[in-house]
């Protein structure tokens, strides 16, 4: 068991953390890619999220592929996707070849936590879920620090188009660990299932009440962290605090080992809780509720807004992941696939909006004497992405329908 779980964790681990360090890169890159482009605000945001954008659309297609084929095969062929599309995007000399590098990368990577996630419910024993997935994404918040001062190193060495060229080879290495360590599922029902079929269990999936319940918190959590962590939190330092390019790279830094230490106090919490009965979900909904708090904090500027403070809230982001599980543990085994897949759709194109969004809304005000993005442009644009979250914590509060799962919840 233990060397299977070795060679289920690993390669997966391996993957996620690669797809985190994509997502977050352009957070360190954003001042180059302004310089040489002459980007806007929102061509900045619009030209990032892309790689959200394509993530979440294929999520309903993955769901289907990993349950039925594995997600051994489908992450190994994915990531080859992602190692053109960083070619592309190193190689690109318009916004639109950058877009389209992008969203092939969102494609590319949009299996890395799904595929894990699914593997993990295949060969784990359901109990171990929430603290094996919280594990995982410490291996995406390594990445997220590979993504902060090393990348700015490397691109002091190599420009940006370098760092996706190391990044291109980097991708290709990790599908070939990926195809050729995991083990192959082997139950009898594996791939068995019509197009009808894996339809229906998608449907199933969008009809159940607890879904619903659960996905506009979840959803909106995900979304405001992935949406501001790995793209606005780099200028807004840059803006805001005036720190040159290695001080944000450091800052970012300083975030990401929050976040990481989060993951890790997160895979013991869960654990421990979950072993004394305490169900995922209310684990999750609890964390998500700081989460807000922390992000009023910031808006309001009810404490003074520096590293320590988006450390804090990057410390108190994560537990919004924590429902993938709980969710998982709702439904057959035959459909976490589709499970994980469809609430990521959710929150990957909620993190597109929030990307996207957020630059729309900045622009409303004009730059700053020093040619960078307006505070008070931050300020509204980080509010309202709190006010959604506000308004999904109330409805999850109200949302009855299940009193039976509820009180398990």
């Amino acid at each position: 068991m233990q060397a299977t779980f070795i060679r289920v964790f690993v390669p997966f681990a391996l993957g996620y953390l690669l797809s985190y360090l994509l997502r977050v890169v352009n957070a360190v890159i954003a001042p180059a890619l302004i310089e040489d482009l002459g980007l806007s605000a929102s061509d900045l945001g619009l030209l990032t999220s892309a790689n959200l954008f394509a993530f979440a659309a294929f999520q309903l297609p993955l769901g289907v592929l990993l349950d039925r084929y594995g997600p051994r095969r489908t992450e190994a062929v994915l990531l080859i996707i992602a190692a053109a599309g960083t070619a592309v995007f190193a190689l690109a000399g318009s916004l639109a070849l950058l877009i389209m590098g992008r969203a092939m990368i969102g494609l590319g990577t949009s299996a890395c936590l799904m595929a894990a996630f699914t593997a993990y419910a295949i060969w784990l024993p359901k109990e171990r879920l929430p603290a094996v997935n919280g594990y995982q994404m410490v291996a995406g918040g390594i990445g997220a620090l590979i993504g902060t001062t090393p990348i700015e190193y490397i691109e002091e060495l190599l420009g940006w188009r370098g760092v996706f060229w190391v990044l291109t080879g980097v991708a290709l290495v990790m599908a070939a660990i990926v195809y050729f360590v995991v083990p192959e599922r082997k139950d009898p029902g594996h791939g068995s299932e019509t197009f009808r079929e894996a339809i229906g269990g998608v449907r199933r999936v969008f009809w159940s009440p607890l879904f619903w319940r659960v996905a506009p918190l979840c959803v909106s959590s995900q979304a405001a962290f992935l949406g501001i962590q790995s793209l606005w939190l780099g200028p807004w330092f840059h803006d805001v605090m005036e720190l040159d390019n290695r001080a944000t790279a450091d800052a970012l830094f300083l975030v990401a080992c929050a976040m990481v230490a989060s993951y890790m106090c997160l895979a013991v919490i869960t654990g421990y809780l979950s072993r004394r009965g305490v169900g995922a979900i209310r684990i999750s909904v609890i964390g998500m509720s700081v989460f807000i708090v922390m992000q009023l904090v910031v808006v309001f500027e009810l404490a003074p807004v520096n590293q320590v403070t988006w450390m804090v809230w990057a410390f108190t982001a994560t537990y919004g992941i924590v429902s993938y599980a709980g969710l998982t543990q709702r439904f057959p085994t035959s459909l976490a696939g589709r499970v994980v897949t469809a609430i990521n759709l959710l929150a990957f194109f909620g993190a597109f909006a929030v990307q996207w969004g957020v630059g729309v809304i900045i622009d409303f005000w004009p730059l700053t004497a020093s040619g960078g993005f307006h505070p008070e442009g931050y300020r509204w644009a980080f509010g309202i992405v709190a006010g959604v979250q506000i308004v999904a914590l109330i409805w999850f509060l109200i949302f009855r329908t299940e009193r039976v799962v509820e009180s398990h919840a």
